[in-house]
């Protein structure tokens, strides 16, 4: 007596996104066909700010409206977990299974095949995500410049070795991501035509935003402070430098899109400065992606620090860009692991300052990728050796054959020291870096370098 085969069971894909520009990145892929077919897709949206209760969630944002018909259903992991934070929680290690037989039973799941894609897998909320769907295969994808840099902390292997792919945007052509390749990832594109084509679409839907005609200076805020990178005041006086770098380059009319989360003081400070030079300042107040502006008002220059929508405009849409303090940034920032490092070196490797006039009209980004490889290849060891010490050759012939006065800025000697690697101080003189004396001496000289500097 023969026995019917089991049904196949329901394969759901969980597509998890906290960001609109994130979500037009899934859009864009679902759209290429990057995605094998499933019998359901379920957009996750995350809130991960600071105060996800005080601020607008993604599935409320203008324009969603159109990437949610991508999906078959959207659900809120914060709703979920509610009342914990989803950058703070991850279940403990025995609740695993408990946590798991929850989210299948709220957002009925049964005993489906789960397929995961998430964003910065490195840390929570994605790696906790990742860790009660313990069985699913996992697709990660990245929407900016940090997927060029290495992983920012050690991976599980049962988490790491059941990541298939990683998908990410070119944004810088001909350059390898190093993000997962310790785990043997290979990267996969995302066609930047449809991408651009999801940007079209978003842009063409928000009727409400309002901007200024002709062609005026785009100003990009970051909100730096927030990340501890610089004060406060640090970050106006950057701000205030973007200003001027427009000016100077012949612009007389700025738009400034500040971070969402930036104070209301940094605004004033640039209107400050505006109204001194004679500038006609607006000021964008609603949460609108760069892109989305760059799609509306083709402005005839971008100026920012190092943010990922500089090499949009540039890559995407080939528009003059400029950046501002990458320099500085690149001798404060710390501890050298800082992941924000990756996209400044490449900023600043790639665009010029906004007081180089010759360089933002000449520049060119469309062969950097291999000109970039062995220095973010140094870096990138530099930066989590542990995790990558079969990139240690490479670093060392980078650094043997490259390190000179354009690219110390890059390094930092002690770091160096503590590798072994070329630059570092020889053995015999690294005590000297201990000595109490010694470092005072060097903490006076710097002192010292940057009072001359203002």
């Amino acid at each position: 007596m023969s026995t019917a085969p089991s049904a196949r069971p329901r394969t759901t894909q969980l597509f998890c996104a906290s960001t609109l520009y994130g979500a037009a990145t899934l859009a864009a892929a679902l759209d290429a066909g990057c995605f094998t077919p499933a019998d359901r897709r379920v957009l996750v949206v995350l809130n991960n700010t600071m105060t996800p209760e005080t601020s607008t969630p993604l599935d409320a944002m203008p324009g969603f409206a159109l990437l949610r018909t991508r999906f078959d259903r959207v659900v809120s992991y914060n709703e979920a977990i509610r009342p914990f934070h989803p950058g703070d929680w991850a279940p403990r290690a025995d609740d695993v299974p408990m946590w798991e037989r929850y989210f299948r039973l709220l957002w009925d799941l049964g005993d489906d095949r789960i397929e995961l894609a998430v964003e910065s897998i490195q840390v929570n909320p994605a790696l906790a995500f990742c860790q009660i769907f313990h069985g699913a295969p996992i697709h990660v994808y990245a929407d900016g410049l940090m997927s060029y840099g290495p992983t920012r902390n050690k991976l599980d292997p049962l988490t790491g070795t059941r990541v298939r792919r990683l998908l990410h945007l070119d944004l810088v052509a001909g350059l390898k991501p190093l993000l997962l390749s310790e785990f043997g990832v290979e990267p996969e594109l995302i066609p930047s035509d449809d991408f651009v084509r999801v940007l079209g679409e978003l842009s063409a839907l928000d009727d409400e935003l309002r901007l200024p005609e002709g062609n005026p200076a785009l100003l990009l805020g970051q909100y730096l402070s927030a990340l501890r990178i610089l004060s406060a005041e640090e970050e106006e006086k950057l701000h205030v430098q973007m200003v001027k770098g427009a000016y100077d380059l012949g612009h007389r009319a700025i738009v400034f899109k500040p971070h969402p989360s930036a104070p209301e003081r940094q605004v004033q400070l640039i209107e400050a400065e505006a109204e001194r030079l004679g500038v006609e300042l607006t000021v964008l107040d609603s949460p609108v992606l760069a892109e989305v502006v760059y799609e509306r008002m083709r402005p005839a220059l971008v100026v920012g620090c190092f943010s990922t929508a500089l090499l949009t405009a540039a890559t995407f849409y080939g528009i003059p860009v400029a950046r501002v303090g990458t320099e500085r940034l690149l001798d404060r920032l710390a501890p050298f692991q800082n992941s924000n490092r990756i996209p400044l070196s490449i900023v600043h490797a790639l665009l010029p300052d906004v007081t180089d006039a010759a360089g933002v009209e000449a520049q060119k980004t469309d062969a950097a990728g291999a000109e970039l490889t062995g220095l973010l290849t140094a870096i990138g060891f530099a930066m989590q050796p542990q995790i990558y010490p079969q990139l240690r050759p490479a670093a060392e012939a980078h650094l043997a054959r490259h390190l000179d006065d354009a690219t110390w800025k890059y390094f930092k000697r002690k770091r160096l020291t503590s590798l072994g690697l070329p630059g570092g101080l020889p053995s015999r003189l690294s005590s000297l870096s201990r000595n109490p004396a010694a470092r005072r001496v060097v903490r006076q000289a710097r002192r010292l370098k940057r009072a001359v500097r203002r």
